[in-house]
């Protein structure tokens, strides 16, 4: 596979990689684009074999499946469905944003994000650059850029260093965050149980959360008021994306290459897969 970076802070490179991304993504390759936390590598979120090169690439398994940027708030209402009106505040208050909301997912949807246990993890990046493409292709699968366990991609050049040649089209446009600041990761916050519950705090805090959703519950939830048992299994950023290690873009829903392993925490996949 031939690679290639451009300088997006210049516009005609800016263009032109732009239009070299969104065929790539085409043709089922992978891209490297900023966000508003850290570099993301990215592929179409519904091709299964785009996201599998995705996963392959960062050298992590389908236990931690990637979640999905979206250009517009109008698209989570057709990749999500009963959206409680308090997430619906939430996203209008903080889209774009670092906020990773987690949906059950539209069940006629044919994607393969890997053991989502029917949920997906949506956000809307606040950069343009990252606006822009995700007009050009539509919903896009991404993770942060970096192998699995290394420090992730702050700008364009650190992700090539650890993704290679696996990447078709590398989008540089500085530093993300600004250079000598300590990336955040995005908020992520589960939609899918009775009252929302947010499952690893980022860059938007519980408390800032529960002025706006008094009922909105921390990561230590009561079981008695919360336990749908489906989302012992799935992988909470289920959302580029983010650990503390490897903070997001964002945001990714859950995926398991051991069927038979220990279902692991709704608290600890969060952090786990939302890079």
């Amino acid at each position: 596979m031939s690679t290639t970076s451009y300088n997006c802070t210049n516009e005609a490179q800016r263009a032109e990689g732009l239009a070299h991304a969104q065929k790539a993504i085409a043709a089922k390759q992978l891209v490297v684009m900023p966000t508003d936390t850290v570099y993301g590598i990215a592929a179409d979120a519904f091709s299964p074999q785009a996201v599998a090169t995705l996963l392959a690439a960062k050298g992590r398994g389908r236990n931690m499946p990637p979640p999905v940027l979206i250009p517009r708030i109008g698209t989570m209402e057709g990749l999500a469905t009963d959206i409680p009106d308090d997430a619906r505040k939430l996203a209008e208050k903080y889209w774009p944003g670092p906020l990773t909301l987690i949906f059950h997912a539209q069940p006629s949807l044919t994607w393969d994000l890997g053991e989502t246990v029917g949920t997906v993890a949506l956000r809307v990046p606040d950069d343009q650059l990252a606006l822009d493409l995700l007009t050009l292709t539509g919903p896009l699968a991404v993770s942060s850029a970096n192998r699995t366990g290394q420090p992730a991609g702050q700008t364009a050049s650190q992700a090539r260093e650890q993704l290679a040649e696996s990447v078709e089209v590398y989008l540089e446009s500085g530093f993300r965050p600004l250079e000598g600041t300590e990336a955040v990761p995005s908020t992520i916050v589960d939609a899918t149980g009775l009252r929302l519950r947010v499952v690893r705090e980022g860059a938007i805090s519980l408390a800032e959360i529960q002025r706006m959703i008094p009922s909105a519950l921390g990561n230590e939830p009561e079981p008695e008021i919360w336990s749908p048992p489906s989302l012992e299994k799935t992988e909470a950023e289920v959302a580029d994306a983010e650990t503390a290690a490897e903070p997001e873009p964002e945001p990714e829903p859950a995926a398991a290459t051991d069927t038979a392993a220990e279902p692991v925490s709704l608290e600890k996949k969060a952090s786990e897969s939302a890079e």
